[in-house]
């Protein structure tokens, strides 16, 4: 659907500032071609469910076709209502035959014409595009449309780019205590976390370096050199200035350390380039030697990670900003070491879960993501980490930085 949306049947469309809500079921076509699925009945069901979460929160049906659905509401909060509503539904309801319909529903508020062939405009567009990025069960919502929800909690998903739509769109997803929360990474995106940040990207390794590269570019970074030998990475960041430098820990020659000291010599003359270093393994002793002095811009991960885009690219991104960041895994080992002297040993154990994230680089509202609890009771857990650490009253930035060196060098 890419124009607009006919509404034959429903009277009362809002206009105005409008809420959309889109559903469309997921693995339709295999469902289909199920031939012990009666998915006729199974659609005819779920229509049925939508109308009544949708009209049980004073919305309007805008269109019906196929396995798409499509609503209208004048409430930003009654259109994310009907949403869960409408998940919880379906999650309960018994269908027909061997059918288990899942349906992705997404949100999104905008000021569309409203003609004789029903809405139109490109926030009927950015409605539907903000849908076909999600998952069975999964309710995804615009970032113009969660600012307008209160006490409905929700996990910032990103910024991504959408196909056919010049303005990126943040991403966010609607968190339900009895409905399910963690998905695969959002479907036919491109994440924007890299925009406007260049790269120079240095390992031996041809297959793994131009993959690295390939992943960074498709997440809008600007790679905008590529080496394999300490020597050529220097004279790249030299002559391009990057805002980051991705460096293996182990180079030519010998390939013990030499990515570790072309990191600390790119910090020393280049200061305004961060420095992410690669690891094949755990190296502790390695990354603490790399924070003793540096602490910010400056970032220790295995080479595992970059599987993961998202959290790959945020963390490029948070060196770039001048952040920090170290593996989960390194900061798991030294967190099970035993210290004499224990500069944590006041924390809580939430407190030092939560210091373990801001290790790792996560931001309050990321943090706040991973622990299921509301950012403002982050905010009190990281100032009682201040607090306890005796970090002096500076900007918050700088003391996070500081407990974060706190944690590792112990």
């Amino acid at each position: 659907m890419t124009g607009g949306i006919h509404s034959p049947t429903v009277p009362a469309l809002p206009t105005g500032r409008v809420t959309f809500l889109f559903a469309d079921v997921e693995g339709s076509t295999a469902l289909q071609q199920n031939p012990s699925v009666d998915y006729a009945a199974a659609i005819a069901l779920l229509r049925s469910l939508l109308r009544d979460a949708v009209a049980s929160h004073g919305g309007a049906e805008a269109d019906a076709v196929g396995d798409e659905y499509v609503a209208a509401f004048a409430d930003p909060a009654a259109g994310a209502n009907a949403a869960i509503a409408a998940q919880r539904a379906l999650r309960d309801a018994e269908w027909p035959g061997d059918a288990t319909v899942r349906i992705r529903i997404g949100l999104h508020v905008g000021a569309p014409s409203l003609g004789e062939e029903g809405y139109t405009g490109v926030d009927v567009v950015r409605a539907s595009r903000i849908a076909n990025a999600g998952h069975g069960g999964q309710i995804v919502v615009s970032g113009d449309l969660v600012s307008t929800l209160e006490g409905v909690p929700s996990r910032d998903l990103g910024e991504f780019r959408l196909e056919g739509l010049a303005r990126p769109e943040r991403i966010h997803q609607l968190l339900v205590d009895d409905l399910p929360r963690d998905f695969p990474p959002l479907r036919n995106t491109v994440s924007t976390l890299g925009a406007g940040i260049s790269v120079v990207l240095a390992d031996d390794t041809v297959l793994l370096r131009e993959g690295i590269a390939r992943l960074l570019a498709d997440a809008g970074f600007d790679v905008v050199a590529q080496s394999g030998a300490p020597d050529d990475l220097l004279r790249h960041v030299g002559m391009h200035r990057p805002d980051v430098a991705i460096v293996d820990i182990r180079m030519p020659p010998t390939h013990t350390d030499e990515g570790l000291r072309a990191a600390a010599e790119i910090r020393q003359r280049f200061p305004d380039t961060g420095v992410l270093v690669l690891s094949q393994y755990v190296e502790a002793a390695f990354a603490m030697g790399l924070f003793a002095t540096i602490t910010r811009g400056i970032g220790y991960l295995l080479k595992d990670r970059v599987a993961d885009l998202d959290e790959f690219a945020s963390a490029v991104r948070r060196i770039a900003e001048h952040g920090s960041v170290l593996d989960p895994a390194v900061v798991a080992e030294l967190f099970g070491r035993k210290r004499q002297d224990d500069p944590l040993a006041l924390l809580t154990p939430r407190e030092r879960e939560v210091l373990e994230l801001m290790a790792e680089g996560r931001s309050n509202q990321a943090i706040a993501d991973r622990l299921y609890v509301t950012p403002r009771a982050i905010e009190k857990h990281v100032t009682n980490i201040f607090v306890k650490l005796g970090l002096p009253a500076t900007t918050e930035d700088h003391r996070r930085v500081l407990a974060v060196l706190a944690f590792v060098q112990g």
